[in-house]
């Protein structure tokens, strides 16, 4: 059974408050994007292999997100579960803030869900999801939500950019969550995120930020030149990406920006 994970951008990020339990209260709205990996598992042999290609990933198997899921839910249901071969075609470049290691998890938990007959419901599956990432339980859903809390508090937004093109600048630099958020000092949301249909994307320019960008851009100034780069060639909004390193550009269909920079980067048109 194949299925396909994408991956995700932020439409404004706001970090709200730091808690006694590690995690940090977040405002944003999550928005899945067409850039994917390929998840496929078929039965196996003798013992679960996970088979990963295609762009490079970090850590031991134990480690892999795709392996945390297939082992939660072998605990929970040990003879529904099978011996399995797993394959993982990345796709989607690791820290860059597009989501795809938390796409992972979550689309194996559906995977499983559907191939080994567990009939979990999305609510089920989402709070299975939560234990391996704060983002993971978006995936679930898929679609474009207002989060909070650590992420995993989400209503259903209404905003379809599919009449626009989405440009993913995705530079050769990796950049740590954890320190990102060291970097931060939490504070009252600029603008509140629900509002954010009402309003054209040519605006949002005005109202929405990424509260991760300041400190981000003081440690690698060129990602702020490439945002600035999107503008003067008519993108409506842009911004980073999560806590980077991704800069993504708004256009009309059919524009884009040409990049520029002394760094390495890849780029994806939506």
């Amino acid at each position: 059974m194949l299925t396909f994970p994408n991956g995700k951008i932020n439409l404004g990020l706001y970090i709200t408050n730091r808690r006694e339990d590690g995690y940090h209260d977040l405002e944003t709205v999550f928005y899945p994007i067409a850039l994917k990996d390929a998840l496929e598992i078929v039965k196996g042999a003798e013992q679960t292999n996970l088979f990963v290609s295609g762009k490079a990933v970090a850590g031991s198997k134990e480690e892999n997100i795709v392996w945390k899921a297939y082992e939660l839910l072998r605990q929970q249901f040990p003879h529904k579960i099978p011996i399995l071969d797993i394959y993982l075609n990345k796709g989607i470049p690791m820290g860059a803030g597009l989501g795809g290691g938390s796409a992972d998890g979550a689309f194996m938990l559906k995977l499983l869900n559907d191939f080994c007959g567990l009939k979990l419901s999305q609510q089920q599956l989402a709070a299975r999801a939560l234990e391996l990432g704060s983002d993971c339980p978006f995936f679930i859903y898929n679609t474009p939500q207002f989060a909070t809390g650590r992420g995993e508090v989400m209503q259903p937004v209404a905003i379809d950019l599919s009449d626009y093109a989405i440009q993913l600048v995705c530079p050769a630099v990796h950049i740590s969550t954890a320190k990102a958020f060291r970097m931060l000092s939490p504070k009252p949301a600029s603008f509140d995120l629900k509002m954010l249909p009402t309003i054209a994307v040519k605006d949002w320019k005005h109202q929405v930020s990424n509260d991760f960008e300041e400190p981000i851009f003081n440690l690698h100034p060129a990602l702020k030149d490439v945002k600035q780069q999107l503008y003067n060639q008519g993108a409506l909004y842009a911004s980073l990406s999560g806590s980077g390193s991704t800069i993504f550009g708004i256009f009309p269909k059919g524009q884009k920006a040409a990049i520029q920079t002394d760094f390495l980067f890849e780029e994806y048109i939506l």
